[in-house]
């Protein structure tokens, strides 16, 4: 397989400055104008981020909340989102858990909170790969961290991939189902949850490409 070369100039026109990503973290980080649409929902409030990635969204959620903290099972990305998120100044807003989401012994590390962000690592591909909410193949699984973070707080957000059928959605308590553009590409579902519903039922929202 031949392996991408990052253009420092994608990096920055994706994520907003010359942040670490590499090819995984990369196509996984979520554009800087979508990540600023959802922090926008956390303005002033303690917010639960999993997983964290190399820190792209918990950039953008520590811009608008009082905190965040934000939880990572991977030590090599977790550093680099110590890196970006100091590079964007943001250090003393943000606390790093290294763990599982679904570990007894990580949950216990994290203090109250009044909302959590999911964006689970859905990069797992193939040409036989079908995507699944219920008994869900992201990793962490999605139905099951969103289950746990319910029990935790009832404002939850969770970014889900497009190519989930939404019959697979009922069932779970109120929320709005937003579809996310980029230009004309359906790229992503955000389900909130509590507080952080706008409009219940399905929204859309788009930027340019």
């Amino acid at each position: 397989m031949t392996k991408m070369i990052l253009n420092p100039n994608a990096i920055r026109g994706k994520f907003g400055d010359d942040y670490l990503a590499d090819e995984r973290t990369f196509i996984m980080g979520i554009d800087q104008r979508i990540t600023r649409h959802f922090a926008e929902r956390f303005a002033g409030l303690n917010v639960l981020e999993t997983c964290t990635g190399a820190g792209f969204s918990t950039i953008a959620l520590a811009r608008t909340a009082r905190h965040v903290i934000t939880v990572e099972i991977d030590e090599s990305i977790r550093k680099k989102a110590i890196s970006n998120v100091k590079k964007a100044g943001l250090s003393a807003k943000v606390t790093f858990l290294l763990g599982s989401i679904l570990e007894t012994k990580t949950i216990e590390k994290i203090p109250k909170v009044e909302a959590a962000f999911i964006d689970p690592d859905w990069a797992v591909t193939g040409p036989d790969h079908i995507y699944r909410f219920q008994q869900s193949n992201t990793q962490p699984p999605a139905d099951l961290v969103l289950r746990n973070m319910l029990n935790m707080t009832d404002s939850v957000a969770i970014v889900l991939p497009p190519f989930i059928p939404v019959e697979e959605f009922e069932g779970l308590p109120e929320h709005e189902l937003e579809k996310i553009y980029l230009g004309d590409s359906h790229e992503l579902f955000c389900l909130y949850f509590g507080d952080l519903i706008r409009f219940p039922g399905e929204t859309e929202f788009c930027v340019a490409k």
